[in-house]
């Protein structure tokens, strides 16, 4: 499940079937919420579908949302938090380390990246400790928060980034590649149909998710 948007208020949060690839709920909104989330899963429910597992980005508060649901955060947007964060071109050693084993991610087994990425904080634990003093008012920051952000990021996300390896008899996805690509495709059709009134807009996108 995700949500793409067309300007500040406008958007569509679709929820997909993995097996079948058939869309089975959207709905339009003005904001993305973990209760939207948690209301069009009950939604598939009180239609009977079994939900077996869910996939999303790492939204706040979203991913631990869900009782007795597996769910997968997607390594994509884990990927994209960590660019953002140390950029897409590190300079600094640790960071370029930190990258590195991120890339790995969507290729490798949660004890081998677990390792790796504890590997790495005991290399680099003494660096990301360094603090820089503020001159005027003698107050301390840490040198790297960005850094610290980033690996308290993939600490923080950890229990969910492989739970498609956790629960391998269940092929869960380990992204929302499915929906993102389907969104992609979605706006540059779009994009050919510029000037669109927002009821016509919506008449087409209902058409072209067939849900």
């Amino acid at each position: 499940m995700d949500t793409t948007y067309w300007g500040r208020q406008f958007g569509v949060m679709l929820f997909k079937d993995a097996i079948s690839k058939e869309n089975l709920l959207k709905y339009y909104v003005k904001s993305e919420s973990n209760k939207k989330y948690i209301e069009g899963i009950q939604e598939l429910k009180n239609r009977g579908y079994k939900v077996k597992a869910i996939v999303c980005d790492g939204r706040k508060g979203l991913i631990n949302s869900f009782k007795n649901i597996p769910v997968q955060m997607c390594q994509f947007h884990q990927v994209a938090i960590i660019r953002r964060y140390i950029t897409k071109n590190p300079k600094m050693p640790a960071s370029i380390e930190l990258k590195e084993i991120v890339a790995l991610l969507k290729q490798t087994d949660k004890e081998s990246f677990e390792g790796l990425l504890n590997e790495w904080h005991i290399k680099w634990k003494s660096f990301l400790q360094e603090r820089t003093v503020n001159e005027k008012t003698g107050k301390s920051h840490y040198t790297h928060k960005r850094l610290r952000s980033a690996h308290r990021s993939l600490k923080t996300n950890l229990n969910w980034l492989f739970t498609w390896y956790d629960n391998i008899e269940l092929k869960i996805p380990n992204t929302t590649n499915a929906i993102d690509g389907h969104f992609a495709d979605l706006k540059n059709k779009l994009r050919n149909h510029n000037g669109l009134t927002l009821k016509r807009k919506m008449k087409f996108i209902n058409e072209f998710l067939k849900v």
